[in-house]
């Protein structure tokens, strides 16, 4: 099908055409300001995740009535099988993967359970994850592995985290007052959606991924929709976003929304720079019924070696701008509004051009990799460019969509712009 008319091209410029303002401000919780993926655990692409049997002939539909579809859809109850293909152009980790994933391999102090060991594994190549929920207080996301599983389960207050491969469990407990609906950001003060949702409400999903993109929807962005698709054995229209400013590294996102449920079942970025997507995340085959009760039971298996976590709410504190471990803003949420940013972490600009600048306090810059020596010294060569302005000398780390300019008298700037972008906000800054 054809993309749909011009009607769709009047919310990109920040208009949006059909419904009354009052109707509109439902839509502003999820359409302008979790993370631009808290660094990432969330970022995806290549391999199509999802085949297409066709295009399905379905009623015509504005970019903004299509949004409303998505911010208005309430599914609590689902399950499925999600597809995720990550490429951030990272070069090969090796023998660091272990160590960067804080326990990943099971050495150390930590556990291979720990949700937070799982983060560089998913950063990186095709996973295949099974989700399921039932409402805000039950979720289960099981990472599909060769010959093994790990699965993170969130059931009232507990949240369990279990590697079948080391037969280690993981647990703590939710912190009632940061958790919503799955899928869901809670308000912040202002009205607008700052997530406030842990880990134990992330599902996964397209939909974690499309309510950041959706944040976009403004004046800086291009929002259309561009036909439709058939996801997972069912009717979808594909919604199109674009941004409008240079210097980004974001070329465009796409997302596949269930015409009858609104629910996002794909999620695709792709960089400026072109080739494959940085992420891609869908579902390959997906029941809105009610799950199983049993699927989010859990018990440690015997012999299982249990690490207690403790309450979510009392990790990660401290002072500076890390308080409270990664901040929301570490990458700026495109559509975000300049200068907001906890704890000394500033923002620079708005929209997709946005960049999150803050001091780190250390000085001498970042060692080159002949200093580190080993495995380590080979990644940092690997990815830093040395750079030097009026802000003085520093290093410039890459991927296909975030950069981060570390400069030697301490001060971070990163976004999902490009080199150049860094170095004048930090020449500006100086």
């Amino acid at each position: 099908m054809a993309p749909f008319g011009t009607e769709d091209r009047a919310t990109a410029a920040g208009e949006p055409a059909g419904p009354p303002h009052g109707g509109r401000r439902k839509v502003a919780r999820y359409a302008v300001p979790a993370t631009v993926v808290g660094v990432a655990a969330a970022t995806i692409g290549i391999v199509p995740a999802l085949a297409s049997s066709g295009d399905p002939d379905l009623p015509a539909i504005s970019a903004q009535q299509l949004i409303e579809k998505i911010a208005a859809s309430d599914v609590q109850q689902f399950s499925g099988t999600v597809r995720v293909n990550t490429d951030l152009g990272l070069p090969d980790l090796g023998g660091l993967a272990g160590g960067l994933g804080g326990g990943a391999a099971g050495g150390g102090d930590g556990s291979s359970a720990d949700p937070s060991a799982k983060v560089t594994e998913l950063a990186t190549g095709s996973h295949t994850l099974r989700v399921a929920a039932d409402g805000p207080d039950r979720q289960k996301v099981s990472v599909l592995e060769d010959a093994a599983e790990y699965s993170l389960i969130h059931h009232g207050k507990d949240v369990w985290g279990y590697d079948s491969k080391s037969n280690e469990v993981f647990h703590t407990t939710a912190d009632d007052a940061g958790r919503s609906a799955p899928g869901k950001d809670k308000p912040g003060k202002d009205g607008h959606g700052k997530g406030e949702r842990g880990a134990e409400n992330f599902t996964g999903t397209p939909k974690d991924f499309a309510e950041q993109a959706l944040k976009a929807a403004g004046p800086t962005t291009s929002v259309t929709v561009d036909g439709t698709a058939q996801v997972a054995g069912r009717d979808a229209y594909k919604l199109v976003i674009k941004p409008k400013q240079s210097g980004t590294t974001v070329g465009a996102i796409s997302i596949a929304v269930d015409a009858g449920t609104g629910v996002p079942l794909k999620f695709t970025l792709t960089p400026k720079s072109g080739g494959a997507a940085v992420v891609d995340v869908g579902f390959t085959q997906v029941s809105f019924a009610k799950p199983a009760a049993s699927t989010f039971d859990f018990t440690p298996p015997k012999g299982a070696k249990v690490t207690e976590g403790g309450d979510r709410a009392h990790q990660g504190k401290g002072d500076g701008p890390l308080k409270g471990g990664l901040p929301e803003h570490l990458l700026p949420t495109p559509g975000g509004e300049p200068g907001r940013g906890p704890d000394g972490l500033k923002v620079i600009g708005e929209g997709w051009s946005a960049i999150a600048a803050f001091d780190t306090g250390a000085k001498g810059g970042v060692p080159s990799g002949s200093e580190v020596g080993g495995d380590l010294g080979g990644f940092l060569d690997s990815l830093g460019d040395k750079v030097s302005g009026k802000f003085g000398k520093g290093t410039v780390f890459s991927t296909r969509l975030v950069n981060a300019l570390i400069t030697d008298d301490g001060k971070v700037y990163v976004g999902a712009v490009t080199k150049d972008a860094l170095v004048e906000a930090a020449d500006a800054g100086k």
